[in-house]
């Protein structure tokens, strides 16, 4: 069993002030931890639990510049075999990620499953599992809670809007994108780290690929990028039960939304 695992590292902006750069259309990095994308870590996950019941091999790909590489050592520390960087730093789109990955996957691989994660948490655009199915031409499932091989097929449970679930069968190869809440991802080990430090990551560069700068243009591209302007605070409604209830009856009134 061959296992691909898209991954992406992504700024944790939970707890930092974010600014904007002067072009209107980046974000400061600076002084921000990076990580891996969280459902990508749920997708990693996935592939590891894969491999220990079905046996095989588990490579992990990203696009980036060598900043990656500290991600990658932590994916091979958690129990990865292998880690490919395209080292890539101009602008991407989901599209030149999703040709990127395609063309390393048709050059160096023939894997049975890709997993990545729905979405990345910076962009949130969806779109790189669809369209690195439709590049290799093999079916994808999207937002995959649960997944149960059974000889070249997966049973794939699917999550769907209203709360409805659909579940369907998908022959091998696919692309399966991961929902958070199908495993536990598990932390690297200090052995895990130490081993993984000695470990290479194989470096490739779109010539290596045979890709051509004219086949590397972006499909969609950033404008203008602002930040949210705040909104008034939220009011606090104190006293009795009957008399917050009755405070929130008249504010809901007031704003049209009772009769």
């Amino acid at each position: 069993m061959e296992i691909i695992v898209c991954a992406k590292q992504v700024p944790d902006l939970t707890e930092v002030d974010i600014k904007i750069n002067p072009d209107g259309k980046s974000i400061n990095l600076e002084s921000i931890p990076l990580d891996i994308n969280e459902l990508d870590n749920y997708a990693l996950e996935e592939a590891l639990l894969i491999k220990e019941k079905y046996s095989g091999k588990v490579a992990v790909v990203t696009v980036g510049s060598e900043i990656a590489d500290e991600m990658l050592r932590i994916c091979l520390a958690k129990g990865a075999d292998e880690a490919v960087r395209i080292t890539y730093k101009n602008e991407l789109d989901g599209y030149l990620t999703a040709k990127l990955i395609a063309a390393v996957i048709k050059n160096k691989y023939k894997p049975d499953l890709i997993l990545t994660g729905v979405q990345s948490s910076d962009y949130s655009s969806a779109q790189v599992g669809g369209m690195l199915a439709e590049l290799l031409g093999i079916p994808h499932a999207s937002i995959v809670t649960h997944a149960e091989l059974k000889n070249n097929i997966t049973e794939v449970h699917r999550e769907l809007e209203g709360g409805l679930k659909e579940i369907v069968n998908i022959a091998l190869p696919a692309v399966l994108t991961i929902q958070s809440g199908i495993n536990e991802p598990r932390y690297a080990s200090m052995i895990g780290i130490r081993r993984a430090r000695d470990k290479e990551i194989k470096i490739v560069t779109p010539e290596d690929l045979g890709l051509s700068s004219d086949e590397l243009k972006l499909k969609t591209w950033i404008e203008n990028m602002s930040i949210p302007p705040k909104g008034e605070g939220a009011e606090i409604i104190t006293g009795t039960v009957d008399e917050s209830a009755a405070k929130l009856a008249g504010i809901l009134k007031d704003k049209g939304a009772l009769a």
